[in-house]
């Protein structure tokens, strides 16, 4: 059984300590990264996890008020708080979650926390949905598109960026542009977040295509790309400082 895992910090480093520790795991599929709460509950609406490796001090809608709001959900998943703060422990578990695990993470005190979620599941009968569920969803580098009524298979290297026209979704390579079937929330999830990046509402680049970094206007940027078209990228406000943080400018 594999359960499909959502990981959410505002810190990147401390996403990336975490996924690091996760990928140990057998049990665990790492199949989304949120840095904030709010963008954590766009993608539970979006996709079945199983499981939230959930901070608590964030900006805006904190750990434990998210925690609280999925419990209202059909199906939520099953939440592990991994945080530096251990006053909020008592407060986590009124909102149903099976373990708290203080930074810095300690390797087996994880597991012990992933082999709870594992053993609860089992004992609800949700054990072969979960396998079912992680079947689809694994990884195979590519993404199906559409060119001239045939599907093609977009290598995830090759894609510069992806983007919205209207009410479509489009991939861009480096001569090319392929019609997608996904939204971008589901594209966020399916895609390897170390690599690709939500810049703007309406753009995610492929990190290792940018080139330039173009300062714009009141904070906001844009990205040339490699592309035929040497293309520009817009970075929002809010992004940029996301992207600063990751980048290190």
């Amino acid at each position: 059984m594999k359960l499909r895992a959502l990981i959410v910090d505002d810190e990147y480093p401390a996403r990336q300590e975490l996924r690091y520790a996760l990928s140990k795991i057998d049990n665990v599929e790492i199949v989304g990264e949120a840095a904030n709460a709010q963008e954590a509950l766009s993608l539970i609406k979006a996709l079945d996890y199983s499981v939230l490796f959930l901070d608590i001090a964030m900006p805006g809608m904190s750990g434990l008020d998210l925690g609280a709001v999925i419990q209202e959900l059909p199906n939520p998943p099953h939440v592990i708080y991994v945080t530096a703060y251990d006053e909020y422990a008592v407060k986590a578990f009124d909102v149903n979650a099976v373990d708290y695990i203080l930074k810095p993470i300690d390797e087996k005190r994880l597991r012990k926390a992933v082999n709870k979620v594992l053993k609860l599941m089992r004992e609800s009968g949700n054990g072969a949905e979960a396998a079912t569920q992680a079947e689809p969803a694994i990884r195979i580098g590519r993404l199906p598109a559409e060119k001239n009524g045939k599907t093609v298979l977009v290598n995830e290297s090759d894609i510069v960026y992806i983007f919205t026209e209207g009410d479509a979704v489009y991939v861009k390579t480096f001569a090319d542009r392929y019609l997608l079937h996904f939204t971008l929330k589901e594209l966020e999830a399916r895609l390897n977040p170390t690599i690709f990046f939500r810049t703007h509402r309406c753009f995610i680049v492929n990190l290792h295509k940018v080139k330039e970094i173009i300062p714009f206007f009141n904070g906001t940027y844009s990205l040339v790309v490699d592309d035929k078209e040497r293309s520009e990228v817009p970075l929002s406000r809010a992004q940029a400082k996301k992207l600063r943080r990751i980048l290190g400018f």
